[in-house]
């Protein structure tokens, strides 16, 4: 081969090799601009894509702080928080009772096939506050003790309303209606309402035996016919003096919880076959317990956020 050949042959060589560094380093730079370009992509506001995730991670180590804070804040507060809890319960009770003692007296009407002129009149006398009510127990044969009271101490008709317009005070028989709807008791009950008004007819079946649950039913119909201070239960063979009465529970207005009457305490009879046995004493604790104090049944008196109590509960023990 001649010389001119070889130095051909050696200037494409060289040129093929610079040829390809040249690529390589157009290669690797294009690779360095694309890559750059993606790694510096920006977002929505402008934020590298880098600085974006620690923005993130130091948002929710904020959101962590805040967090911890307030729970060691209302940890803390806690224990000051508890008057403001028990002041609420309070609120939402006194709102139970209020609203028992409206379904009750809606009830009430609604329910009574004989309504008194106390219920037909039932709008007018809620209007104002009363001082008491007094419920005289009677039953369909107390017809002479009942005039009896009429003739001494309970007004009769025009006094009887002066006295309920001027000093609050409310006087009615309590009565309920014989296992037999419609019989010739409750028609003789209905022939005396009409001659002298002075009867509250309960939602009751009379008997010696449902006394106690009279009682609730008479403080439970009280309290949501008439709004008053005191609800007053006397017998009919007990003679009330209504200036005495009324200047004692005078002494008493405003207080919480009141329950005034001759308050006594006796031994629970076990023994079958005495007097006055009680079939379940074992509710009382040992044999030889007392009753608790408690007035006895003649005459005695509760406040109003007493006879409302009873009216919420006096299906207790249905």
């Amino acid at each position: 081969m001649s010389v001119k050949s070889r130095g051909e042959l050696a200037a494409k060589h060289v040129l093929s090799r610079n040829l390809a560094l040249l690529l390589c380093f157009a290669s690797f730079c294009a690779g360095m601009f694309f890559t750059n370009r993606m790694w510096m992509l920006p977002d929505g506001k402008g934020i590298p894509r880098t600085s974006r995730i620690g923005v993130e991670q130091s948002l929710n180590c904020d959101k962590k702080i805040k967090a911890l804070n307030n729970e060691a804040n209302s940890s803390g507060g806690s224990s000051g928080s508890q008057h403001s809890i028990q002041t609420l319960d309070r609120a939402i009770s006194d709102l139970e009772m209020k609203i028992v003692a409206a379904r009750a007296e809606r009830e009430t009407i609604m329910k009574d096939p004989i309504i008194s002129e106390d219920l037909k009149n039932v709008k007018s006398t809620l209007k104002r506050k009363y001082f008491m009510v007094i419920g005289i127990n009677t039953a369909f044969s107390s017809r002479k003790r009942r005039d009896s009271v009429r003739s001494t101490w309970m007004p009769q008709a025009e006094k009887r309303k002066k006295l309920e317009e001027e000093k609050g005070i409310i006087i009615r028989f309590v009565i309920g209606h014989s296992s037999t709807s419609g019989g010739i008791l409750d028609k003789a009950i209905e022939a005396e309402e009409k001659v002298h008004g002075d009867f509250l007819r309960l939602q009751h079946i009379e008997g010696y035996l449902e006394l106690s649950a009279k009682t609730k039913t008479y403080f439970a119909t009280a309290v949501s016919l008439w709004d008053a201070e005191f609800y007053v239960k006397v017998d009919d063979d007990v003679h009330v003096n209504l200036a005495t009465l009324g200047s004692t529970l005078a002494g008493h207005s405003n207080k919480p919880r009141v329950y005034i009457g001759c308050m006594k305490s006796g031994p629970v009879l076990a023994r079958k076959g005495v007097k006055y046995h009680e079939p379940e004493y074992w509710k009382f604790g040992e044999v030889g317990n007392k009753y608790f104090r408690h007035a006895t049944g003649q005459l005695y008196a509760i406040s109003k956020d007493l006879a409302t109590y009873i009216s919420i509960n006096q299906c207790g023990a249905c």
